[in-house]
């Protein structure tokens, strides 16, 4: 069956997630930051992912925001910068802004335009992904922005990938799901949905059950992909 609906992780796939650590270290007065703040961006969303993985196992879910601070505050501390509280609020606050990958606007704007229903599929928080797309300019072509708080469960579960028929009343194999994240596009593989990891660092795919349809190094390709 043709694709209809093009489904979006958010963080990491549309939007930079290390944007929010390479804006604050090119402030002025950012020298401590300047020296380490690639590696606060990686273990920050490292962090971020594996509580929500923890916290999926554990049943002990919370809004993404709550993981996302205590990543960074992991990040921070590993760092030596745990006692910079102007810094850790300077972070977050640039986290509700983060820049979009410079191919995301164009590619989006083809989908529509070839009669795509497109939709982001996030662990975010709903106010969060309200802040990012707005910031990023890309509302106008996006026609929901599903949010996990919905059901209460982080993905991979399957829960979070039912909310696509719910919301469309698509069958799986109408949608193509698009991820940066290995393990997310794995997950919707096995889920049924045709599947794009945006492998952005060319890395192995993961050794889990579901496996990516298509790998692509960004998303300039997609339009061609699905038309």
């Amino acid at each position: 069956m043709a694709i209809t609906t093009c489904i979006f992780d958010a963080y990491g796939t549309l939007f930079d997630v290390a944007a929010a650590a390479r804006t604050a270290a090119e402030e002025p007065g950012r020298d401590a930051l300047k020296a380490v703040w690639t590696e606060i961006a990686e273990d920050w969303r490292l962090k971020q992912l594996q509580y929500t993985w923890l916290r999926t196992i554990t049943g002990e879910h919370v809004p993404f925001w709550d993981v996302t601070k205590d990543g960074l505050d992991w990040a921070l501390e590993r760092q030596g910068l745990s006692e910079d509280l102007e810094l850790r609020e300077r972070l977050l606050a640039l986290y509700w802004e983060l820049a979009p990958f410079p191919e995301v606007p164009k590619m989006l704007a083809q989908l529509k335009a070839a009669g795509k229903t497109c939709a982001i599929l996030s662990n975010g928080s709903p106010d969060m992904l309200e802040g990012a797309v707005d910031s990023a300019g890309i509302e106008e072509y996006l026609d929901a922005v599903l949010s996990v708080e919905e059901v209460g469960i982080f993905k991979p579960a399957r829960a979070v990938y039912d909310m696509v028929g719910a919301r469309f009343g698509t069958t799986p194999d109408e949608v193509l799901f698009v991820s940066s994240n290995g393990w997310d596009a794995a997950g919707a593989a096995g889920y049924g949905f045709q599947t794009v990891w945006v492998n952005r660092k060319g890395e192995p795919t993961d050794r889990l059950p579901g496996r990516p349809h298509h790998n692509l190094p960004d998303l300039s390709g997609l339009p061609e992909l699905v038309s």
